[in-house]
This record gives C-alpha cells, sequence and structure tokens, in this order.
C-alpha cells in the first residue's frame, strides 16, 4: 500500500538477486529519492522510460569489484501509520555519517547534511549505507 516502501524493497530486492537493473513505476517522489541515490553514489544510474501513465523508472545499480553490492543497508523510517518529522537540529545521522538519510523538506527532496546545511527540517522518508 506504501510506493514508497515498494520502491525500496525492490531495490533490496535487486541486490539480493545481483541483477543489473531494476524497473519501478515512475512517481516524482520516487524518481527524487533515485537522484539523491545517484547524486550519493549508491547508484549508477536511472532513465525514466515510456510516456503517460506507463512511465517507468530504470535504476542500474552498483557494485563493488567484488561483487558486494554499494548500498549495504536500505530502511524506511517514516511510515503510513506514523509519519517521522524532525527539526534541522534533531536530523539523524546514519551510520555516523558514513551513510545518509533522505529528507523531504519544503525545500524539496534532500539527504540530512544538506538539510543541516540548510537549516531546514522535514519527513525523514529513509536512510541508506
Amino acid at each position: 500500500m506504501d510506493p514508497i516502501s515498494d520502491f525500496l524493497t525492490q531495490i533490496r530486492n535487486g541486490i539480493a538477486a545481483r541483477v543489473k537493473e531494476i524497473s519501478v513505476p515512475h512517481s516524482r517522489v520516487k524518481f527524487e529519492i533515485a537522484r539523491v541515490l545517484l547524486e550519493e553514489g549508491f547508484i549508477s544510474n536511472f532513465r525514466v522510460e515510456g510516456e503517460g501513465t506507463k512511465k517507468r523508472i530504470v535504476i542500474s545499480l552498483k557494485y563493488l569489484d567484488d561483487g558486494g553490492s554499494v548500498i549495504r543497508g536500505l530502511e524506511r523510517v517514516s511510515k503510513q501509520s506514523r509519519r517521522m518529522y524532525v527539526g534541522y537540529r534533531d536530523l539523524p545521522r546514519v551510520m555516523g555519517g558514513l551513510g545518509v538519510a533522505i529528507i523531504s523538506t519544503p525545500a524539496g527532496i534532500i539527504t540530512d547534511r544538506e538539510a543541516r546545511r540548510r537549516k531546514v527540517g522535514g519527513e525523514v522518508i529513509c536512510k541508506v549505507w
């Protein structure tokens, strides 16, 4: 029932199956999360295919030379049943700064580091490490 959770689960399943690309239904929020994952180096690329209601986001997963995934963990924080809003002073630090929290703010979907720099809070969507 939660499209963001389904999106994150498809990424986790793709990593577990060691597939090169996954395809998910398009939405603006998923597109922005994919953009943040690309900027932070967790995925190698993504693109949008199709038109209208048949749009899909194709994400190229990134792996290390030893075959392990760059994404070690992916956790949904704010759920439909319990939303998690925080001020910029209370933004979570993921793995002591090695991971990122993806935050939905009035300034758009950004990382926890960027939200601290801009001094904006918002909804914590997920944590990636």
